[in-house]
Formats: structure tokens, sequence, C-alpha cells
């Protein structure tokens, strides 16, 4: 029950007090909480004359009229008025079905955005994912984090060769990305120098920024430099290894075909693989652009 207060005078025109006309309108009530009075009045509204409140002590503070909506048009009045006889069923019904239409209008205005066109690559992958993606852009060193990545060979595009990758490696002066996997579905790698510079013998080359990843493990694993050597990786014309101590942890053959992988002192790790030797489904090598000198 809601309670319409009036402030005015104490007493009417007839010297009464407003307690009287409280006791009319308000039937009493025992201490049992059963009504005393059985002849209950409908209660009317009370239309209150203008009351002599003091305003000297109310601050006001200039608010901008944009926050203002624009109310002059009645029939929004009426409107509410005609929602307060409204079946309350029916108006809980408009209710949910405004919510769903508001949802609908939310999934209209922002669209779903595909993690895959978060991707900053030139080419498509065979391996990358948007899950292995962010786990690589973390990795990659300061230098290039934050790049384009650039698609410089491929298997399926260039053809299978070793050399092939390693002649396209000479467009890099930057870290290189190394990006394998096996039939299995297993997709592992590591970070190289670029641009690759064959040895007539096996020599080891590289620094402590290089690298080993592999996703044999469910999530992407990471593998740094252990410091125990300096087998970073060898490169060869018809060998590409990375670590050593060991077992190479990753090492692909001229044909780029078949591999091996076992666990090496270098870095720490594992079978990159599912297999010590497997067949490679494909063979990508990944470099970064350098930002536009235009860009902002």
């Amino acid at each position: 029950m809601r309670f319409l207060f009036v402030q005015d005078s104490p007493y009417s025109q007839e010297d009464k007090p407003l307690s009287s006309y409280l006791s009319y309108i308000i039937p009493s009530v025992s201490f049992d909480g059963s009504k005393t009075n059985k002849n209950q009045h409908e209660l009317k509204p009370i239309q209150s004359t203008s009351a002599g409140y003091n305003y000297e002590n109310f601050e006001y503070q200039d608010v901008p009229s944009d926050n203002y909506v624009d109310c002059t048009n009645m029939d929004l009045l009426k409107d509410d008025n005609d929602n307060i006889n409204e079946d309350p069923i029916s108006r809980r019904t408009s209710s949910s079905s405004s919510s769903e239409v508001f949802e609908e209008a939310n999934e209209q205005q922002t669209p779903n955005t595909s993690k895959k066109s978060r991707l900053n690559l030139t080419d498509d992958s065979t391996f990358i994912s948007p899950e292995l993606y962010e786990f690589l852009e973390i990795c990659l060193p300061n230098i290039v984090k934050g790049r384009q990545w650039v698609l410089l060979y491929s298997t399926l595009k260039h053809g299978v060769s070793l050399r092939t990758l390693i002649r396209k490696s000479a467009e890099l002066s930057c870290p290189g990305l190394l990006i394998a996997g096996d039939m299995q579905g297993a997709v592992f790698g590591g970070l190289l120098d670029c641009p690759l510079k064959p040895t007539a013998k096996r020599k080891y080359q590289g620094t402590n920024q290089t690298f080993v990843f592999t996703t044999i493990y469910g999530q992407p694993r990471l593998f740094l430099p252990t410091g125990v050597n300096r087998y970073y990786y060898m490169c060869l014309n018809g060998l590409l290894a990375l670590g050593g101590g060991g077992n190479y942890a990753l090492c692909l053959e001229e044909d780029l075909l078949t591999g091996t992988s076992g666990p090496s002192d270098t870095f720490g790790n594992k079978c990159l693989a599912h297999s010590p030797e497997f067949e490679l489904k494909n063979v990508e090598l990944w470099g970064f652009a350098h930002p536009s000198p235009f860009q902002g």
C-alpha cells in the first residue's frame, strides 16, 4: 500500500485535527491483527495544495542539457498509466520478449570477431592456429614482436628442397621461425638466426635467443637453452638441425620429407614429435616484416 503524505496546515477549515481524518480513512487494527472497523471506506486520491516549503537550503548543480530527455510528448505519460492496469502475465511476457529482442540487437551490432582474423599473417599456414600464434608471439624476441608474419617458404608452395629453404632465408636479416609437423598432428619447430649460412663442416651457429617448441603435450610448450652447451643449430646443404648433446632436438633431412627428434642437452627437451623418426607433413619458414616508416 502506498501512502500519500500531504504537508498542509494541521487543521482544516473546521479546525478539526488531522488525526481525525486519518482515523476515518485508515481503519484501526487490533493487536491480534484483526480489523476493528468493518465499514471500510474506499480510499480516494487526495489533492493537495501547494505546500509552503522553504527552498533556501537546497543546492542546485548545473547539468548539461544533453543529459535531459525531452518528455513534452504526453503520450509517454499515457503509456505509463496504461501499463499500471496491464495484466502482470502479459507484462512479463512482453518484458521477456523485449529482452530477447535486445539481446538479438546486441548480437547484430557486435559481430562475432573470429580469432583467425587476428592472425597477422601474409599467408595461410598448415600449422598455425590462433592459440599457437598467440603463444609464439609471446615467445618471440622483442626485435620482431608485433610485426607481421611473412611466409618465406613452404614445401606445399615451393617444393621439397632444403636448398630452396636456405635460399629463401636470405630475404631475412632478423630471426626466422621454422615450423614443421608430423603426420600424426604434432607441430614443432624453432627460432633460427637468418639468413641461414650453410657450412662445409658440421659447425654449430646461433645465439642464446634460439629455442624449440612442440604441441605434443597438448598445449604448446617452449624449451629455452639450458646453458649446458652452445649447440644452438647446425646448417649444412643436406641437413638442418637444432640442439645437440645426446641427440638433435630437431633434425630435418635434405629432402624435407623425413626428420628425427630426441632429448637434447642444449634445450633440455624430450622428443618433439610422436616418434623419434617421422614423416613430415609440411615445413614452413616465417620471417617478420619491418614496420613501414609511414605508419604512425
